[in-house]
């Protein structure tokens, strides 16, 4: 994991509040909760997440109760998230450019199907900021020279 990466997950973790404007707590969970779900469901029938994902996870219920609970804390500040910055969960996956382009495409349509603006937007916000800590950390490097057009 590289510096900025791990800066970055641990910037992101530690900004969570909720957004004004948000629905009230047991409102907020509740939806928290779906778009966990909705993500998973678009995840799991992707061709390229949904084998990566089955052959990772173990228990899926346990797994959306950790997820939830990272939501939780960086959508509403909530502190029931305890397991550090979850980059380091994922260093042993196999992951290429396609794997973060398909996570956003799911987890964007999970946020407009589940999440009100003034929760999607601080979603959506985090989940970039995510994808681009996570891709730093992840992916090597593209060679100069080597970028797309040039």
């Amino acid at each position: 994991m590289n510096d900025a990466a791990a800066q970055g997950q641990d910037c992101a973790l530690s900004q969570g509040s909720p957004p004004d404007g948000a629905p009230a707590a047991d409102e907020s969970e509740a939806l928290i909760a779906a778009l966990v779900r909705r993500f998973y469901d678009h995840a799991l029938a992707d061709d390229v997440l949904g084998p990566m994902f089955r052959a990772e996870i173990d228990d899926f219920e346990e797994h959306y109760g950790i997820v939830q609970d990272f939501w939780s804390h960086a959508l509403l500040g909530t502190d029931r998230y305890k397991r550090g910055t979850p980059y380091v969960h994922h260093t042993q996956l196999k992951v290429e450019e396609v794997h973060f382009e398909r996570w956003m495409d799911c987890f964007s349509r999970a946020v407009a199907e589940t999440l009100p603006p003034e929760l999607a937007e601080p979603a959506m916000k985090r989940a970039r900021h995510m994808t681009e800590s996570f891709r730093m950390g992840l992916l090597p490097l593209t060679p100069p020279g080597k970028a797309s057009g040039v």
